[in-house]
């Protein structure tokens, strides 16, 4: 077993990492930090995204998010093992880059990068698709405008300030799940014997697997998608005011919490609604609450998941922006991407990171209708080949370090992590046999063919 300054010498130390990603200021506290990996994660992918997964899966999408939520705690672990001995903002690209190979870091931090400014595009897209519920005649365009450039002054002023926006949409979005979770167990329980609400909604169309095993396992790649974000807790380590208690910290409730609120809205939802009409371009949240007889609560719950896809955007822009800097750091980007502006703020990066908010623009005034199911098809890929590459760099990470110098370790190695990285790449390959994510692989591997030629041909030598 070798130490972390064994590692191959064409691959940087770890300590230079961490000293060429300096500048940032830690000023987020640990609350902020489980507030910023929640944010990130409770967003479109739970309040939309769940419709289409429950299209594919019928009421087995449960199943499908337990399975996503296991995949998820995974990752988790290994991340968080990797981030207390190592925080920095380029946390898993860095890793991957140190312990792996400098291309195997060069594909992960692109390949994030990407994924996530597309995940921005969805957002900011699901926002327009939101605001249909009051305002149907309006273009979404003029949403998608005035919210992104709300969103892009606030994270250009300071990560204190970025920080304070992310917990107050977070705690928001708590309190209105914890609420319909209240409401749904309440109309459920009063639901007489003769109503259409229960739990045989579970088996009343088509059974509980109506679409088959195969059904249920398409329903994973979309609660893949919905969990994507809990990683930017590592990220975020890089400015946390004392990153080894906060990331352990985060770890341990984040994950717990989402799985909870997951499942039993999910749960709830589909005994309220029969899962055939979940989905259909709205909300299935909007539609549980229009059923509550509570006046106006729909457009109340329309007003929170609105709120929850702003806070989701904002998170995402954070960390996209952080990515673009340890790309320009590492000296895989322009030098200009790297300048941080008086206030910690790498603000050149922030105004690359909001290329998806234009892809979405565009996407949104052509094929209004369909823009959300592409731009999730496309960031998919990115977000997919991420995680597989974090469980293979952290396979990588623990055959180089000893493990009793860890003060944070994952249980269950070697076989957790070979579990995760396997699943991910089942998954991964499933995409290619489901026609709504077929471009998934069709922008994905052309993607990083791309990035390869690119590194060998040009990044590579420039290093030298």
């Amino acid at each position: 077993m070798t130490s972390p300054s064994e590692a191959p010498a064409k691959a940087p130390s770890i300590d230079s990492i961490v000293a060429r990603e300096s500048g940032l200021q830690r000023r987020l506290s640990v609350g902020q930090l489980s507030m910023i990996a929640i944010g990130g994660a409770i967003g479109t992918g739970l309040f939309l995204g769940s419709g289409f997964a429950i299209g594919f899966a019928g009421p087995a999408v449960l199943l499908s998010y337990a399975i996503g939520g296991g995949i998820a705690l995974l990752l988790m672990g290994c991340l968080a093992e990797m981030a207390v001995a190592h925080p920095t903002s380029g946390s898993f690209g860095a890793y991957a880059e140190h312990y792996v190979a400098p291309w195997f870091g060069f594909l992960v931090r692109y390949s994030y990068w990407s994924s996530i400014v597309l995940a921005v595009g969805t957002e900011v897209t699901a926002i327009a698709i939101y605001m249909r519920f009051w305002f149907p005649e309006i273009p979404g365009v003029i949403w998608i405008t005035g919210v992104s450039g709300a969103l892009i002054a606030i994270n250009a002023a300071s990560v204190s300030a970025f920080g304070f926006v992310e917990y107050i949409f977070s705690m928001v979005k708590i309190i209105a799940i914890i609420a319909f979770i209240i409401l749904g167990i309440g109309l459920v329980a009063n639901a007489g014997e003769s109503s259409a609400v229960g739990i045989a909604n579970y088996t009343a169309f088509g059974g509980f697997f109506p679409n088959g095993v195969w059904g249920m396992w398409v329903g994973v790649i979309v609660s893949i998608f919905s969990y994507l974000s809990i990683e930017m807790i590592a990220i975020a380590a890089a400015e946390a005011r004392e990153p080894e208690r906060a990331v352990v910290a985060a770890f341990r409730a984040t994950l717990f919490r989402l799985v909870f609120f997951y499942l039993a809205t999910l749960a709830l939802t589909l005994m309220i609604i029969p899962w055939t009409q979940a989905g259909n371009g709205e909300s299935p949240f909007v539609r549980v609450m229009a059923q509550t007889g509570v006046p106006g609560a729909a457009g109340i719950f329309n007003f929170i998941i609105l709120v929850a896809a702003i806070s989701a955007m904002n998170s995402q822009l954070y960390v996209t922006t952080r990515m673009m800097f340890s790309l320009s750091r590492a000296g895989y980007a322009p030098v200009v991407f790297g300048h941080i502006n008086q206030s910690g703020v790498p603000v050149n990066a922030l105004w690359l990171s909001s290329l998806g908010i234009a892809v979405a623009v565009a996407l949104n005034a052509l094929l209004p209708n369909e823009s959300f199911l592409l731009m999730m098809s496309i960031s998919m890929f990115g977000a997919m080949f991420t995680w597989a590459g974090i469980f293979a760099t952290h396979i990588a990470f623990r055959q180089k370090v000893d493990p009793l110098l860890l003060r944070f370790r994952m249980w269950g190695y070697p076989y957790t992590s070979f579990a995760g990285l396997t699943l991910m790449a089942a998954a991964l390959m499933t995409t290619a046999f489901v026609a709504e994510f077929q471009l998934t692989l069709a922008y994905g591997v052309p993607f990083i063919a791309v990035l390869l030629i690119v590194y060998f041909a040009y990044i590579k030598k420039r290093l030298k």
